[in-house]
């Protein structure tokens, strides 16, 4: 039996705390951002804000204490990327070598240009975290790795056949957590390429913001289906470039994520990018939310400014940033990439 610490408790972080407690085997807890919070998921017996309709059971610990993740074997990190860094100097202090964290957060850091994997490192009290995937022997800090792959909370709670990869350098630290979690409705892949499977899950909501903004402006089939497979390439160009390998972002957390948020109605990427197609402003779409988070509106900058560190061109990508943070017309941006010159496919 291993004592697993959800850090998060948005939709996703819940849905994998109920997973893993539906797999059995675990002490499963779910650490929420506040006791008030907590409390909240407590007294209603379910997460009414942000996964509705799936009661927690009672062996599934709540709590808004930091200092219980001590207590943990393997902790699972789901807190929005913009909160990541605070949130790990809350928690680093109790955070000790020979506890596993796996990072489900799918973003890169503004400014610092990070993965949050390197974010999660660079935030613990220790100089020994510059190497962040590796469990090094005598360091002072866990092993850090990602998790990530096609996956919409509301299915996984819904108990849905669901297929993902986790990436650690060590084999061996991958191997354990495919054991741990795997179940009849939750199937993991390992990897040790940390770099491609973080970028793919990252970079994807990018694409599937503009996948969005192409459906609401009333585009057809033919143009999702270029700006996917353009998408793909600018992804995979990037995360080469940042170490990763191609066929990583040929697998389920690079072709297989951009497939599903670019073309599922669940995806929070694409609503926002629908509805900006539509006309909308991006600040009223955020705000209809009601509290979740659409990963790729941040990523793009980010995403930029990394392609931008490694000479990558990025031409979907460089559209959404005008769009999102200078307002370009979208009809202007599909017809700034469809003018582009021509290009040797590969």
């Amino acid at each position: 039996m291993s004592r697993i610490f959800v850090l998060g408790s948005g939709a996703w972080g819940t849905a994998l705390a109920l997973t893993l407690h539906r797999r059995g085997g675990h002490q499963v807890s779910l650490w929420a951002h506040s006791p008030e919070f907590a409390q909240e998921i407590l007294s209603a017996g379910e997460n009414t804000q942000f996964l509705p309709g799936f009661p927690i059971p009672a062996q599934v610990a709540v709590t808004g204490d930091s200092a219980a993740v001590a207590q943990a074997e393997i902790v699972v990190s789901v807190i929005p990327s913009e909160f990541l860094r605070s949130a790990f100097a809350r928690l680093g202090p109790h955070l000790h070598a020979g506890q596993i964290v796996l990072s489900a957060t799918k973003g890169v850091e503004d400014r610092t240009f990070l993965r949050m994997t390197e974010v999660i490192a660079d935030s613990l009290p220790s100089s020994a975290a510059l190497v962040p995937q590796s469990l090094v022997p005598g360091s002072s800090v866990p092993a850090i790795g990602a998790l990530s792959g096609p996956s919409f909370a509301l299915e996984v709670a819904q108990g849905q056949p669901t297929a993902l990869t986790v990436a650690y350098r060590e084999r061996s630290v991958a191997a354990r957590i495919q054991r741990e979690f795997s179940s009849e409705n939750l199937r993991l892949y390992t990897s040790t390429d940390v770099t491609g499977v973080e970028l793919g899950g990252a970079l994807k909501n990018i694409i599937a913001i503009a996948s969005g903004i192409a459906a609401g402006i009333g585009l057809g089939h033919n143009s999702s289906a270029a700006l996917i497979t353009r998408g793909i390439a600018e992804i995979t160009r990037l995360a080469v470039a940042c170490g990763a390998r191609r066929e990583t972002l040929a697998g389920l957390s690079g072709v297989g994520d951009v497939v599903l948020t670019c073309t599922g109605s669940l995806s929070r990427n694409r609503t926002v990018g629908q509805a900006l197609g539509q006309g909308r402003k991006l600040p009223e779409i955020l705000e209809s939310l009601g509290g979740k988070v659409a990963e790729g509106v941040l990523t793009t900058r980010a995403a930029l400014g990394l392609a931008r560190k490694h000479g990558v061109e990025m031409p979907i990508t460089e559209q959404m940033e005008f769009i999102l943070n200078e307002g370009k017309d979208p009809r202007e941006a599909i017809r700034a990439l469809m003018l582009r010159p021509g290009k040797d496919e590969h």
